[in-house]
């Protein structure tokens, strides 16, 4: 295919994406959001790891404070 051809084609894409208006099937978007996150009685998402990380980082900075001094 020659470049004519190839750039022919690809303004051709990018006009159909622009002009173009997709169906969106809101109901989908919804299930796929929301089936890998748990949400708390605030609406955040919780991270079931939470407590282990903040415990490693809070002692990563006590020892770069121990380091400091």
């Amino acid at each position: 295919m020659g470049r004519g051809r190839a750039k022919a084609k690809q303004t051709k894409v990018a006009r159909q994406l622009k002009y173009s208006s997709p169906t969106m099937d809101l109901d989908a978007l919804q299930r796929e959001i929301g089936s890998g996150k748990a949400a708390s009685d605030d609406g955040h998402a919780t991270d079931e790891h939470a407590d282990d990380y903040a415990d490693e980082y809070a002692s990563y900075v006590d020892e770069q404070e121990a380091r400091r001094r």
